[in-house]
């Protein structure tokens, strides 16, 4: 689900940073912002609107007062609003600026708070697209256990009961990382990495069955657990079904998709006595084997077929 923004979060958060002052103190700050991209107003303030973005919040820079200090009094008053008519949560004037009355009166009658940062135009787009690239990025929950295993960051997800919270301790014991557990909250940043973490209360805390919850941290210190890590792999525990099929060679893919981001997914059957937690460990290596361009299973089915190629010449060749 895409997440929403107010200004008075991004105020309450960021001004300092940002170097905020408000100007329209009339103004509510409860419009909410769902575009983590922002727009110089450009040709809007000469009257063309024709490709305004509707919903980003506006920057008028250096450029855009200049230009508003060479026109006359009445035709600043239209071009501006003409231009607070237009669809977006906030505008705001940077590099410690003037602002010009006019505009400060037509935006309070428009209901569009304006800010003023003594931030140079490039430092403010710099400290403002980071914040709001991870503020407003697509979320979801997934019922599922993170851990970080080798740099690898590991989701395991199953039916309830299945062993989830179990393999990841048993991973922590070993020296892994746990990032969250039984509810973890994934936030895709750009088009294809997912970042995993736990709700704020949950933390680094675990339920195992017959104990109750339980503080790894308190357990294990410091470094058995991170805040936050990226999701690459999605391992499905499931029990073992003597009716299925499962893949014996690594050739045959799966993929799970998140956030339409699509992850390598790996199913590992359960049954009494297999080592779940050293299969983990392999999974992790051998995503960083294939990262790194080495393909076991491909490899291994080019030499076979490279071996076989000589009876099958042999055998094409044979016309008795």
């Amino acid at each position: 689900m895409p997440s929403t923004l107010t200004l008075n979060d991004l105020l309450r958060t960021k001004g300092e940073t940002l170097s905020l002052e408000l100007l329209t103190p009339d103004v509510g700050l409860d419009r909410e912002c769902h575009d983590p991209d922002l727009s110089s107003p450009g040709l809007a303030l000469s009257g063309f609107v024709g490709r305004f973005p509707s919903g980003r919040m506006q920057v008028l820079g250096e450029t855009e007062i200049c230009y508003l200090g060479t026109l006359d009094a009445e035709t600043v008053r239209e071009r501006l609003t003409h231009f607070f008519s237009m669809d977006f949560p906030a505008a705001f004037v940077t590099k410690g600026q003037p602002v010009p009355d006019v505009l400060v009166e037509v935006a309070t009658e428009a209901g569009i708070p304006v800010l003023r940062s003594y931030l140079t135009t490039k430092d403010f787009y710099h400290r403002i697209k980071a914040y709001l690239e991870v503020a407003l990025a697509p979320t979801t929950t997934v019922h599922g256990s993170l851990a970080d295993v080798y740099g690898v960051g590991l989701l395991f997800i199953g039916k309830s009961g299945i062993g989830k919270s179990e393999c990841v301790l048993d991973l922590v014991e070993r020296g892994h990382r746990l990032v969250a557990d039984d509810l973890v909250m994934a936030s895709r940043r750009g088009n294809d990495v997912l970042i995993g973490r736990g709700t704020p209360l949950q933390r680094h805390r675990m339920e195992i069955r017959g104990i109750g919850i339980i503080d790894v941290q308190a357990l294990f210190g410091i470094r058995a657990t991170r805040q936050q890590k990226r999701i690459e792999v999605v391992v499905q525990l499931e029990e073992w079904d003597d009716s299925r099929s499962y893949d014996r060679t690594g050739l045959d893919r799966e993929e799970a998709e998140i956030l339409s981001v699509h992850l390598p997914k790996v199913t590992i059957p359960l049954n009494p006595g297999k080592n779940i937690t050293v299969i983990s460990e392999v999974v992790a290596m051998n995503h960083l084997l294939r990262y790194s361009g080495v393909d076991s299973a491909a490899d291994f089915d080019r030499e076979l077929r490279a071996s076989l190629q000589p009876v099958r010449e042999y055998l094409e060749e044979d016309y008795e």
